[in-house]
């Protein structure tokens, strides 16, 4: 048994126990059983809305300058009421990506079935199921395949003339056209509109098709649906485009990509999908542990360890493939767009709630990218990119317009359309440094790559830019004289100032996520145009600007504080973490050059996880296995990744948000948990920043025994490490670029000066052999 693959031995009675598929940028979760199957298609670009000017009531620095005195002096509702009036925009046009249809089989009753078994191969990326009836094995199969942009699959059983089935289409928009033509094709046209995050009016438009392709029995259409009866095998081919930045021939795509498809074959068309996807899942591999849990199916796997707390190491490695696996089969270095709140994929439920199935900038998105690098694959990360480039060129007249400053700016979220202005309501909206945490984004690419000409035309023009608003922007306190940010938030957090008779509040000025973001923009910035030999004017006011930064500080109840003041949280059980940036993914706070801070971290994490309303969410479990490890505390990380494993996952293991949390109405998938997480794992077992790596810095009792290769550190290298009873027997390092870099084992460390092309291999002392 391959035992890195989701399994069940019951039908998906809904989309939750499905199984997801993807290309990069068509997506399906397939559900059902031996009565019926559902494809419940998805593709990225498939947005309701359309780029519109946002306007703003702002006047730039006058205004600015008017709300701070009043932050400055303690008055926050004040300032607050002056935010509102010019730097919260009306909601319009700023849309959702929603699901595009489903594709329904209906399949005659066939009384008892056995040996029922559904499954996705983690190394082949398609999803399968068999059973057996009266003792004849049919079998279905299908996969998304980026090699040639279709899904595609087969039906098939052991004995002639086995497969019968009605096929039909249904959308989700009242847009949804279907005709049945050439008597084995649905064709489709649709529109992307909803009434939630638009008007009605505006959206992508696309044209797909389904073709069944028969052997032997009978195949005919009727009432606009396909009808299949007694056929030894059937192949149905899906494709669809839509109009999304395209004005060629979008619309006459599908039917090539279809006859692309016939013409190769299915079977070379599924070699090719698993050749194209396997170059990239093959380069990490995996072993923690095994246990006799790991035979049993995955939802009973998943249960045992939540109700009982079953050692299960291998399921950690389980949800590790799998995020990787999310992560190919939903980001391409080709994607039109990158992941999204859902990744590729759609439930439905963010669409029709005030949540939007968008690119939140305040930690989701940024979260979906924490483990393309670490985990190798790079290639994934690539789309993200274009659209942090895309939003820095929109963004530009948010700066100018909202602030009145030179550079970009974007907020807490954004679109397929570019929207970078301030969202709709300021408690959550006026999160100032939203486009600039999701450019960090491009400082991690390039320092796990080392790719000199992306930094030359791409990470420093986009992150200079990103200065020169902060620069302009920012202010001197008049009682610290720190460069602050403001008015901001800490996303999404409240607090209570001084003066308690304001009530709760969630604006002011210098918060702590600001500070860091700020601090790495300009330190990188500084040592790019050192490293390129340019723009010598602009070294130097970002030295200046960095000598009046303020510093990170420590509250009086021992914590990391998140504010410039000592504040008091509204919400001490709010899932948002945003200062501990600080420690995790950023490295200004670190256990051996900032140990007090480190120890305010934790005292800051500790007082979380002790109230008892904790909003308990993917993306805060994530967080917490994240900065613990982080820590070097591989017990709390495991504990924090086991409860999102056992505790916010679905059958399918994709993670949720529960009910009732943020405006959530019902449990809802939100994919970060599923990346967070596998981050979280290969950050318990290597680590690299200022130009160390090391070595199973978090190591759990649980992975007593295990060996990882193909992690990638910063500094253009991979790493292979294999270790028993606790203990490291031997690291590999294969470096791709000339550098001195320092390894380190919990305390012992050695300096090595390494050649691009060089392999060097270390023993438990970390000496070379």
């Amino acid at each position: 048994m391959d035992e890195f693959k989701l399994w069940y031995t019951e039908p998906a009675k809904d989309w939750s126990q499905g199984l997801p598929i993807g290309n990069g940028r068509i997506g399906a979760v397939i559900h059902g059983g031996t009565d019926s199957e559902i494809w419940s298609m998805t593709e990225i670009t498939y947005w309701s809305g359309k780029a519109e000017v946002i306007p703003s009531q702002s006047n730039g620095k006058a205004d600015l300058e008017k709300m701070r005195k009043y932050f400055f002096a303690g008055d926050y509702a004040t300032g607050d009421r002056l935010a509102k009036q010019v730097l919260q925009p009306k909601k319009q046009n700023f849309g959702t990506n929603l699901p595009l249809c489903n594709v329904r089989f209906q399949f005659p009753p066939i009384g008892e079935a056995e040996q029922f078994v559904r499954e996705l191969a983690l190394d082949h990326a398609i999803a399968q199921l068999s059973y057996k009836v009266n003792g004849n094995t049919l079998r279905r199969e299908v996969f998304a395949t980026h090699a040639d942009d279709i899904v595609a699959s087969r039906l098939w059983g052991e004995l002639p003339g086995s497969v019968s089935f009605i096929l039909s289409i249904e959308g989700t928009t009242d847009s949804f056209i279907t005709e049945t033509v050439n008597g084995n094709e649905i064709k489709f046209r649709s529109q992307a509109k909803e009434y939630v995050h638009s008007d009605g009016t505006c959206g992508v438009r696309s044209q797909g098709l389904v073709k069944v392709v028969a052997s032997g029995g009978t195949l005919r259409w009727e009432a606009g649906q396909l009808l299949v009866s007694d056929a030894d095998e059937v192949f149905i081919y899906f494709a669809v485009n839509t109009d999304y930045q395209r004005d060629d021939n979008w619309a006459e795509a599908c039917e090539l990509q279809v006859e692309s498809a016939l013409a190769k074959g299915y079977a070379r068309l599924r070699a090719d999908h698993i050749a194209d996807y396997r170059q990239l899942y093959d380069k990490v591999k995996l072993q923690l542990g095994h246990s006799e849990y790991e035979s049993l199916p995955t939802d009973k796997r998943i249960h045992l360890f939540k109700t009982e707390q079953v050692d299960d190491p291998q399921l950690f490695a389980l949800f590790l493939q799998y995020g990787r696996y999310l992560m190919i089969a939903g980001s391409r270095a080709d994607s039109p767009l990158p992941l999204h709140l859902q990744g590729i994929w759609n439930d439905g439920e963010a669409c029709r709630m005030g949540w939007s199935c968008d690119y939140h900038l305040d930690i989701n998105t940024e979260m979906n990218y924490f483990p393309a690098e670490v985990t190798n694959l790079g290639e994934s990360h690539l789309t993200l990119m274009r659209f942090i480039e895309n939003l820095s060129q929109s963004g530009r007249s948010t700066a100018r317009n909202f602030y009145g400053s030179d550079g970009w700016a974007a907020h807490v979220f954004s679109n397929a359309w570019g929207f970078t202005a301030p969202g709709w309501e300021t408690s959550w909206g006026l999160n100032v440094t939203g486009g600039l945490w999701i450019a960090t984004h491009m400082i991690e690419h390039y320092e796990y790559s080392q790719d000199r000409t992306f930094l030359e035309n791409h990470a420093y023009p986009v992150l200079k830019e990103a200065a020169a608003f902060f620069l302009d922007y920012m202010t001197v306190h008049p009682t610290y004289g720190w460069l602050v940010t403001g008015p901001s938030n800490s996303p999404e957090n409240h607090f209570f100032s001084n003066d308690r008779s304001q009530g709760v509040q969630q604006l002011s000025m210098g918060t702590t996520l600001d500070q860091v973001l700020v601090r790495d923009l300009f330190t990188f910035c500084l040592k790019s145009s050192e490293l390129l030999n340019v723009d010598d004017p602009f070294q130097q006011r970002l030295k200046e600007a960095i000598d009046i930064l303020p510093p990170l500080q420590i509250g009086k109840k021992g914590q990391l504080q998140e504010w410039l003041e000592d504040y008091e949280e509204a919400q001490p059980e709010h899932r948002h973490l945003s200062h501990m940036f600080a420690l995790y993914p950023s490295h200004q706070v670190t256990p051996d050059e900032t140990p007090e801070l480190s120890a305010a971290a934790r005292v800051s994490l500790e007082k979380r996880m002790i109230q008892e309303e904790l909003e308990d969410i993917e993306f805060t479990a994530a967080l917490f296995g994240l900065n613990f490890a982080r820590l070097h505390d591989g017990e709390r990380a495991y504990k924090h990744i086991s409860h999102l494993i056992g505790e916010l996952c679905f059958d399918n293991l994709l993670t949720y948000s529960k009910a009732g949390i943020a405006g959530a109405e019902t449990n809802i998938f939100v994919i970060d948990g599923n990346f967070g997480g596998t981050a979280a794992i290969a950050e318990m077992l290597l680590q690299s920043h200022a130009n160390e790596i090391r070595l199973l810095p978090a190591l759990p009792q649980s992975w007593k025994a295990g060996s990882v290769t193909g992690l990638r550190a910063r500094g253009n290298v991979e790493v292979d490490i294999a270790w028993e009873n606790g203990q490291m027997l031997e690291a590999t390092i294969y470096a791709h670029t000339k550098s001195i870099i320092t390894v380190r084992f919990r305390n012992e460390k050695v300096s090595l000066d390494v050649e691009a092309g060089g392999v060097y291999t270390l023993n438990r002392q970390l000496y070379l052999v």
